[in-house]
């Protein structure tokens, strides 16, 4: 069984036991959250689409901590003018361990 949820402006597939990197939330390590915004869930043969979102379906995940994603580069240059700059990003990510999808 695996589900889509919606964290933030971002769309994420997640299952039972899985690990993912979303973007930073305020939580703190070792708490346990819920998300409502379920979009789909797929269970074996049996398909459900939220409009938009599924009303009893939720989603209970611990936040494991906190980590950065990888380094982004962005770089602009004008030819002969003798001009350039290059910066680095890494966003902040929270990785969550979804526990459960409670149906």
């Amino acid at each position: 069984m695996h589900a889509i949820v919606e964290l933030g402006s971002l769309q994420y597939k997640v299952a039972e036991g899985d690990v993912i990197e979303a973007e930073r939330l305020k939580e703190k390590a070792d708490k346990e959250i819920t998300f409502e915004k379920v979009l789909l869930l797929v269970d074996g043969d049996n398909v459900r689409v939220g409009q938009p979102y599924l009303n009893d379906v939720k989603i209970t995940a611990k936040v494991v901590g906190e980590t950065q994603g990888e380094k982004l580069i962005s770089f602009k240059y004008q030819r002969r003018k003798n001009n350039h700059w290059k910066k680095g990003h890494r966003q902040k990510l929270t990785a969550l361990s979804i526990s459960k999808i409670l149906t």
